[in-house]
């Protein structure tokens, strides 16, 4: 995807390097709106200063840290007149000295200085403490820490916490630049939805956006429209003092640099906007926008791994065969022609999510209608399933396939996201999905299910190249689909790997988890991902995807294993047997009961079946089963 604000106004809060800002943001066709926030003071006199120098000089602070560049120049000018600056870089040369990043490795080599040691990139406190750790412990030791603007808490508690003694200095603080005008016009036009995107390089930025909006007296409305914004974050340091101010980043580039944020906002602005757009709604008595109510629900929170008063709980396949209202609608017309009715699609959805009181709902649709655009002859033939009539059997046979580079082609699957989010209760979350790019492969090349999959492992195993150019493909046209469905209101999507469990975990890293990694970079951020592959639990760890994933687990392995296996930083979705629903009420909830003794209470999981329900299914058995989990469910 090329990088592409797409007329988008973004506004910038650089200071020194604003006119480079502002270039970068129209060379990818945004509107620059680069307001200078800050400009160092120095304090003067620093008498902490010369004191700090005479200690270090003496042999009492006996390791620095030297957090900016320009903080230890200041140091250098702050001392120079009242301490021999030639005797203090000599004791600074004799003790442990870290940098916390390039700047100041460089300004200490123009005073002719090597630091003992260098924090690695993100350059943030938690690395540095890391290296504090590692290799340069502060133990019995009388740190001094030249300090940046504010005084950063976590770093000093992290110091003392492992038997230092912090010497803090402040050398320069961060006032308002000298002219205050850019800035008061920048505040002013976020508080009043002038503009779509806050790029932010520095954490001080922070606070004096918001020093400047009290000053205006626009705190709330700057506060409310931030909210509604994309954000945009240079790395950890910024994006932690937007959390102590409690302000969110939507994301942080892979690296921290001025370029790499612009580049990155410049891909993922426009879907991610849209996606802001449809989950903000007016408060109707302020005019402020606020976040869909949606977004602080059970199921939501779950997938954030926050704790929860119980477990949520939605079904796949929750509105399917099994009821009598869906049986009815399915009577008159075919599963493919009602998956391009969007009103009768939102109309069997949320009549199961009423019947059954579940904390989610998902859209009504398949899998494989992606692949109708890219070029393949489908049907759903009653008895044998989907049917693809013309397979990739041949490397030659992958020309054929045409990537989704426009969604309208998919516009009935999009609707019915509109008007399903429409439909439901506010405060229901909606889930979109797709298939993930092995499952529809293999569809293509199978030309329906299979037990062995021969067709797919040829072409895997016999032509790299070929499998290479059908998955990029496949990859790209479905990131497209779903930032599609979350800018139309889908609040979470789920991939669903239905064919993955005939790979080994070595197959699977080498043959589709490149892919699944290219997904994951481009979905709009923020968005949870459930990815759901079946039938190996061997592929568990595997799926963990990025820091918003939820991983889906099938009935195959017990909860509190496969939990174990993929890492409980991660949440996870499952995992009663389905065939359990067909059941007398007692076993269905002595085995549902196992499933949540097996989560153990941890924050993060969401109740589901292994798979959807199957057309056997008793509707009272998942209505009880809906209410068993409700009444006797809760996490820590």
């Amino acid at each position: 995807m090329e990088p592409d604000f797409g007329g988008l106004r973004v506004a910038a809060l650089e200071s020194r390097r604003a006119s480079d800002m502002a270039r970068l943001i129209e060379k990818h066709n945004g509107l620059a709106y680069v307001s200078p926030s800050m400009r160092e003071v120095p304090i003067e006199p620093n008498r902490p200063a010369i004191d700090f120098a005479y200690r270090v000089i003496t042999g009492e602070i006996t390791y620095v840290i030297i957090m900016t560049g320009v903080g230890f120049r200041q140091l250098i000018k702050a001392i120079e007149r009242h301490v021999d600056t030639q005797q203090f870089l000599d004791s600074l040369s004799d003790i442990t000295t870290v940098c916390r990043g390039p700047k100041p490795v460089a300004v200490m080599r123009e005073f002719g200085l090597k630091p003992t040691h260098r924090v690695a990139e993100p350059n943030t406190w938690r690395e540095l403490l890391q290296l504090v750790d590692n290799v340069a412990p502060v133990e019995n030791q009388t740190v001094g820490l030249q300090e940046y603007g504010v005084s950063n808490t976590s770093l000093v508690a992290g110091l003392e916490a492992r038997g230092g003694k912090v010497v803090p200095l402040r050398v320069y603080a961060w006032d308002f630049p000298e002219d205050t005008a850019p800035l008061e016009q920048n505040v002013r036009a976020i508080s009043e939805g002038g503009r779509d995107v806050l790029l932010l390089t520095s954490g001080h930025q922070v606070v004096n956006m918001l020093r400047m909006a009290d000053q205006m007296q626009l705190t709330d409305r700057l506060r409310g429209r931030l909210r509604a914004m994309v954000v945009a974050s240079i790395g950890p340091t910024t994006t932690n003092m937007l959390q102590e101010c409690d302000l969110t980043a939507d994301f942080e580039p892979e690296h921290p640099k001025m370029g790499h944020l612009v580049v990155e906002a410049a891909k993922r602005c426009r879907g991610l906007a849209e996606y802001k757009k449809v989950n903000t709604v007016m408060d109707p008595k302020t005019g402020q926008p606020q976040q869909h109510p949606s977004v602080d629900s059970l199921f939501m929170r779950a997938c954030r791994g926050e704790s929860t008063d119980r477990t949520p709980i939605w079904l796949m396949r929750q509105a399917g065969r099994y009821m009598q209202e869906y049986r009815e609608v399915r009577a008159r017309q075919s599963f493919l022609e009602l998956c391009k009715k969007p009103a009768l699609c939102s109309e069997v959805m949320c009549t199961a999510v009423e019947r059954l009181g579940v904390d989610a709902a998902i859209i009504f649709s398949d899998l494989l209608p992606i692949l109708e655009p890219m070029g393949f002859d489908l049907e759903f033939v009653k008895g044998d399933g989907p049917v693809i009539h013309n397979p990739l059997r041949e490397p030659a046979d992958i020309d054929r396939v045409r990537e989704v580079e426009d969604v309208d082609c998919l516009d009935f699957v999009i609707e019915t996201v509109r008007q399903t989010r429409a439909d439901l209760p506010s405060h229901l979350p909606l889930i979109g999905f797709a298939g993930s790019p092995f499952t529809l492969a293999s569809y293509a090349i199978e030309g329906g299910g299979s037990r062995q999959y021969a067709y797919t492992k040829r072409l895997m195993y016999g032509d790299s190249g070929a499998w290479d150019v059908l998955m990029q493909r496949l990859s790209r046209s479905v990131v497209r689909y779903l930032n599609a469905q979350i800018a139309a209101g889908a609040q979470c999507v789920q991939l669903f790997d239905s064919w993955a469990g005939c790979l080994n975990p070595q197959d699977y890293s080498q043959f589709v988890l490149p892919y699944m990694k290219q997904i994951f970079e481009g979905l709009t951020p923020g968005v949870p991902v459930i990815n759901f592959a079946t039938g190996n639990p061997e592929l568990l760890p595997l799926l963990r995807g990025d820091r918003r994933t939820v991983v889906g687990i099938d009935w195959r392995i017990p909860l509190d294993a496969a939990w174990q296996r993929v890492g409980y930083d991660r949440p996870v979705q499952g995992n009663l047997d389905p065939t359990v629903l067909l059941g007398e009420p007692e076993i269905i909830r002595q085995r549902a009961g196992e499933v949540l003794r097996q989560a153990g209470n941890r924050p993060g999981h969401i109740f589901n079946l292994g798979h959807g329900v199957l057309q056997q299914t008793p509707v009272e058995n998942v209505i009880a089963l809906v209410e068993y989990v409700k009444a006797t469910s809760g996490a820590g």
